[in-house]
């Protein structure tokens, strides 16, 4: 992928002002992604090749997020048609796509351009990177955006300069950690347990990193971002902190002494997690770890102890995307509580652990199976297990939210997703970046990645990024050398 230092103003594609305008040619799995992506070119020239229209129309009917990005992009072209002639361009910007920083044309291209012979082969990719070709060669600043590999690769062979769509993507490399570790004094890590707070204007000494050549910078501590303090003379000695959210002070973090549905923290990152899915005050948790790690397990301990034992939300609704998100689950045989058991397995799992005498000491041997205790909450409307193939138009008050496998969705899925989170609603993201089904994500690209950058410093948000494998001593070894 080619990256020209003028190709991207304000995390788009879009260029700066002053530099020479380009023609933007959209694959049609751009605007399936996002609806809105003709928008974000800035004053740059945006060309949709004609068979982008004929594969819009054909996934229009679906009935999933990829349907509804397909119906949205057609309906704003149809506005623009009645501004003038596609064929010819159109002002994006009449459409008051200004505030979105869109104020060049738009047009459909038509022509069935002469290819070179690589190209012979009927098919619409070839067809949408001809329309590019052509562009290039008629001497304008061609760009062709794709999500698609292949087609970037095609592309790219062939001199055109391409791009993938990098509106909505972040540093999957750098994410934010939700922690930094320190060396500090002995007093300050003291004084941290004995006054129960600390300013966080006395760890700037420690904080500040020296630049060669440059002055000194300070770095950020950011709401509910946690502190690991050791101490310069002593590693043995150390403290926990976090930042409290819309404060400039930390509070200490202890491991807890009383299990959490069972559950004990393993390590210094779970006792992180535990610290904020128990906090009611944080109503957004994003945890990110790979596989193994407990980010499933303790959010949903966390939702049982929340919902069964306190009583402070009235349901715990847990839900996995279908992949691609919204897929039919008709696929499968029986009825639908069948159909979702297939996909479901992995949270069914924990919560038979949970329900267990192991998982949940309170109860006796001689109890309900947990499968049967899981059955009686579920028929008690206590707790929900779904799809995400039905949350669009819902509103979910006062609910325990755990949305599993994260990273399967895009940013606009994940926005469809905390937008539908009423009231006294707590929305837990799980997800490990390393895996992801769907084929036009990446690390950098996915919803959960997304948020957690985009969502940062925000009071009432928080991040953990969950590093030891603790399922087991064969899983740890297969996370560390396979």
């Amino acid at each position: 992928m080619t990256n020209e230092g003028d190709a991207h103003g304000s995390g788009s594609n879009g260029s700066k002002s002053g530099s020479p305008i380009k023609h933007y040619v959209l694959d049609t799995n751009v605007l399936l992604h996002n609806s809105q992506a003709m928008f974000v070119f800035q004053e740059n020239h945006v060309v949709i090749p004609y068979p982008v229209i004929e594969e819009l129309d054909t996934m229009k009917r679906r009935e999933d997020d990829v349907g509804r990005s397909a119906r949205t992009t057609i309906r704003n072209l149809d506005r623009l048609r009645g501004f003038g002639d596609l064929m010819k361009g159109v002002d994006i910007s009449l459409l008051g796509t200004k505030s979105m920083g869109a104020t060049g044309t738009l047009r459909i291209d038509i022509n069935d351009h002469e290819r070179p012979p690589i190209l012979s082969k009927e098919a619409p990719d070839n067809r949408i990177i001809a329309s590019a070709w052509a562009i290039m060669n008629a001497g304008h600043k061609a760009v062709f955006v794709s999500k698609d590999l292949a087609a970037r690769i095609k592309s790219d062979a062939l001199g055109i300069r391409t791009e993938d769509f990098l509106n909505q993507k972040v540093d999957g490399e750098r994410l934010y950690t939700g922690y930094t570790e320190i060396e500090a004094s002995r007093d300050l890590i003291d004084e941290l347990y004995q006054n129960r707070m600390l300013a966080t204007e006395k760890l700037e000494p420690f904080l500040t990193v020296e630049v060669e050549g440059e002055d000194p910078y300070v770095r950020e501590v950011t709401p509910n971002q946690f502190m690991i303090l050791s101490d310069v003379q002593d590693p043995a000695h150390s403290g926990l902190a976090r930042r409290l959210a819309d404060t400039d002070h930390l509070i200490p973090v202890a491991p807890q002494k009383k299990p959490t549905f069972g559950i004990l923290a393993r390590n210094v990152q779970q006792t992180m997690a535990l610290d904020l899915l128990l906090d009611d005050d944080i109503k957004l948790v994003t945890l990110l770890g790979s596989a193994g790690t407990g980010k499933t397990l303790l959010a949903i301990a966390a939702g049982m102890a929340k919902v069964f034992q306190e009583e402070r939300y009235d349901k715990l609704l847990v839900a996995r995307p279908i992949m691609p998100m919204g897929r039919d689950i008709g696929y499968l045989p029986g009825d639908k509580d069948e159909k979702l058991g297939a996909w479901m397995q992995p949270i069914f799992d924990n919560l038979s652990y949970l329900m267990s005498t192991r998982g949940s000491p309170n109860q006796s041997a001689e109890s309900k199976s947990s499968e049967q205790r899981i059955d009686k909450l579920v028929s008690d409307g206590r707790l929900v297990l779904e799809p995400l193939t039905y949350i669009r138009g819902r509103s979910i008050p006062h609910q325990f939210m755990i949305v599993d496998e994260a990273q399967n969705l895009t940013p606009h899925e994940v926005k469809t997703i905390v937008s539908r989170v009423g009231e006294g609603t707590k929305l837990v993201l799980t997800g490990d970046i390393g895996q992801i089904d769907n084929p036009y994500l990446d690390q950098s690209s996915n919803g959960l990645s997304y948020t957690v950058e985009k969502m940062r410093g925000v009071g009432l948000v928080a991040h953990v990024m969950l590093a030891k494998s603790e399922r087991s001593d064969l899983a740890s070894l297969a996370a560390e050398r396979l």
